[in-house]
């Protein structure tokens, strides 16, 4: 999986935050937070830590000269709490000092007073006493309420879904800089480097031009990074802009887990009505969205979710609620699927309970209802170009489903104290920004230099997803050139302004088009004077593999020659290039509109084995066919599946985030917190489906970052198919994730 960087990072000589160069007279930072749930702010003394060695000052929502707010969606999120906090670890203050340690130590001398109010941690309660965001959306398409009475069988039932830590490798991070024209330079581990630039502006009351954001990589992000950025690089910016010396702010494991952002947790009830023959009539689903205490990109997410509640299957007739409830925990961000997987679980366990109703088998069922073209969707679109069924018949084809289920029935048949268990995931992934169409914009800048080297700059940041290297590929393959002519360029406001985050699996897509049409420009350029030099038309000039073509017979120019001979005759060399995804639109106030540029399609199948005595288990192997179109770096695109995958089975199994009844987290260290590592990575086997075009991609590429994830899903399912051969019984409640104290449970659960 060789990418661009991967020499200087294997050496550790590739730069983060931390690894930043900076003057002698930089200070450090730490945030001293709220130890209650929720509270009224009554009084806060910072005296005793003004007073400590080596402290230069603390800062609090009295000294912010702009506005003391960071929310993005909805602005409902104070930089520091000034009247009432509302989870354990809302920051309230920050103190600066010479030394990170000095400024840590000195956050234990601060003292608050807090009259503390009873806090809601249920997004059921929180939704029955009106505290959401925004107002429920409701989706529908066709009558399922009048269907139920033609249904041959209903089910209904209640799904619980877990939240999940980001765990980057770089802890939040920022360093602001004063630049001498009353402004900052902020280096800020984030997605997106304009969300900083915007909020930072907001809290300072200085326009967005005196404020410059550069990112040259980023260590993870996972959407962790994509708004909450926001919060740490505005807090540096404060200080530096007060004190006019750069400050630095690198949060260490615990803080980040404490004070960070989560996937969302939902709560969420199901109501499916089938025929005999298995066909979904009518499918309701309400989604109570676990926000925590701000609205953060709660409801984004909880749109995508809503758009995704039928996964990979027609439905005709469906109603699906979503609301984003307001808890005293820390505040849910993106994260790698944005609402799609929590949607898919549900309908997947809908299946599980229609199929022992039905008494059809699952895989039959999934196959029954996979979508078709031209299919309705529930947010007023029809899917195109859809590959449901083609990558589901191959998936049980190449990997021979059939022998799987049936070798797992003769295991389980014959072993008593461990149970087999298997499992089939279609997909259907919709790559675009969902309603907030406006997003799925990108530019490009591209200098060509008179060596014939070539600078590239996009908004696209580069968090260890291949994003630069796929970027250089396409720049390399327009222009028609050897790879290592091309440089990325950090991503700079300066010099790509307006960005779109690197978020939706659209990096590639939309910064990579853009660079195309930057390199397409400079190539009509180049092809123009050429044709003028060799007597012949544009149209007939190609130059491929560094030489130049006329009517298809090789000349005596190079690329070297043509480069320098254009810039000798006062040709520009540099292209700016602005591109946004076309066709899509949403209403702005349904909603509803054609929100998918394209769909990613697949199928995964999966195979555990479950010790029946102790609840362990082990997730074997994880068989997918994906569909990539055309991959624009297989290797990338490979290591991307499999990481998914694996981030996606801890979601699914070990990583569980419990806190105390009083809101604390108890597993915000890795002593309780439980990552999947390499003993329990399964084997991932991947084929890429070849059969498919996307125009909408660079060089008929698909999105790769965010889809993969949900094929963790056929693991959990595989687990539940195996808890049931041992105990056919087996009535607890089904939630993820599925820890083994969960599975033990469940296998000796006797309880019709």
């Amino acid at each position: 999986m060789k990418h661009v960087d991967i020499d200087s990072m294997v050496r550790g000589e590739a730069q983060y935050i931390d690894d930043i160069p900076m003057p002698s007279n930089m200070l450090h930072s730490a945030v001293f937070s709220s130890p209650v749930a929720r509270g009224k702010l009554i009084k806060l003394n910072t005296e005793e830590a003004e007073k400590f060695p080596g402290v230069r000052t603390v800062f609090s929502a009295k000294d912010i000269p702009g506005e003391n707010q960071i929310g993005s969606v909805i602005h409902d999120e104070p930089l520091f709490c000034s009247e009432e906090t509302k989870h354990v670890g809302d920051p309230i203050a920050l103190v600066v000092a010479d030394t990170a340690e000095i400024a840590r130590k000195a956050i234990k001398l601060i003292t608050c007073e807090i009259s503390e109010l009873p806090p809601i941690f249920d997004p059921r309660e929180a939704y029955a006493k009106n505290l959401i965001s925004g107002s429920p959306e409701i989706y529908v398409m066709g009558d399922p309420e009048s269907m139920w009475k033609n249904c041959d069988a209903v089910i209904e039932g209640r799904v619980e879904i877990g939240g999940q830590e980001h765990f980057y490798f770089e802890t939040q991070s920022a360093i602001s800089v004063p630049t001498d024209n009353g402004g900052l330079k902020i280096f800020s581990s984030t997605q997106s480097t304009s969300h900083i630039q915007s909020i930072a502006s907001r809290v300072l009351g200085i326009p967005m031009n005196k404020i410059e954001v550069d990112v040259v990589r980023i260590g993870g992000g996972f959407g962790g990074k994509e708004a909450q950025a926001a919060r740490w690089a505005s807090m540096t910016a404060l200080a530096a802009f007060k004190l006019k010396v750069p400050v630095k702010l690198v949060l260490n494991r615990d803080e980040d887990m404490k004070m960070s952002g989560k996937r969302h947790a939902y709560s969420c009830d199901y109501k499916m009505g089938l025929s005999k023959e298995g066909k979904i009539l009518a499918y309701e689903v309400f989604h109570y969205q676990n926000s925590g205490a701000y609205s953060d990109l709660s409801l984004p997410v909880l749109h995508k979710g809503i758009t995704h509640s039928t996964s990979a299957y027609y439905v005709p007739n469906i109603k699906v609620t979503g609301a984003s409830c307001l808890t005293n925990t820390t505040s849910a961000t993106a994260f790698r699927g944005f609402g799609s997987p929590q949607a898919a679980i549900v309908i997947e366990t809908a299946l599980l309970k229609a199929s022992e109703k039905l008494g059809i088998q699952k895989h039959e069922l999934q196959k029954k209802n996979l979508l078709s073209e031209e299919d309705d969707m529930v947010y007023g679109s029809k899917i195109q170009n859809v590959l449901s069924l083609e990558c589901f018949d191959e998936a049980v084809k190449k990997y021979d489903f059939p022998k799987i289920l049936k070798d797992t029935e003769n295991w389980n048949k014959t072993h008593q104290t461990e149970k087999k268990g298997a499992a089939i995931f279609p997909l259907c992934f919709g790559v675009s920004f969902d309603a907030t169409t406006f997003m799925d914009q990108a530019s490009a800048t591209v200098h060509i230099y008179t060596d014939g080297s070539i600078s590239v700059s996009t908004a696209a940041i580069e968090m260890g997803q291949g994003v630069n290297t796929k970027i250089r590929e396409i720049v390399a393959k327009t222009l028609s050139v050897n790879s290592s002519r091309v440089k990325i360029e950090s991503t700079n406001t300066t010099r790509i302004a307006n960005t779109s985050a690197t978020a939706a699996s659209s990096g590639a897509d939309l910064n990579g088009n853009a660079a195309i049409l930057a390199c397409n420009n400079i190539l009509g350029r180049l092809k123009l004077f050429a044709s003028k030099q060799i007597g012949c038309k544009p149209e007939e000039i190609e130059i491929q593999n560094e030489t130049v073509y006329a009517k298809e017979e090789k000349t005596d120019w190079d690329w070297n020659r043509l480069i320098i001979m254009t810039y000798m005759n006062k040709i520009g060399l540099s292209a700016h290039a602005f591109y946004a995804t076309p066709e899509i639109f949403a209403d702005p106030k349904t909603k509803k509109g054609k929100l998918y540029a394209y769909y990613v399609f697949g199928a995964a199948i999966s195979e555990v084995t479950i010790d029946c005595l102790r609840g362990t288990y082990d997730v074997h192997s994880v068989k997918i066919i994906h569909d990539v179109g055309k991959s624009l770096a297989e290797k990338i695109d490979l290591g991307q599946v499999e990481g998914a995958v694996v981030q996606g089975i801890g979601w699914l199994t070990s990583e569980e985030i419990v806190h105390s009844k009083d809101g604390k987290i108890l597993t915000g260290n890795l002593g309780g917190y439980k990552l999947p590592d390499i003993y329990s990575a399964p084997e991932v086997i991947t084929e890429f489906y070849t059969g498919s075009e996307n125009r909408f991609g660079p060089f008929n590429s698909k999105a790769i970052g965010e889809p993969p994830l949900l094929y963790s899903i056929s693991a959990y399912f595989a687990i539940l198919n195996a808890i049931k051969a041992y105990n056919p019984e087996m009535s607890g409640t089904i939630d993820a994730p599925l820890t083994p104290e969960k599975v033990f449970l469940l296998l000796h659960d006797k309880q019709k």
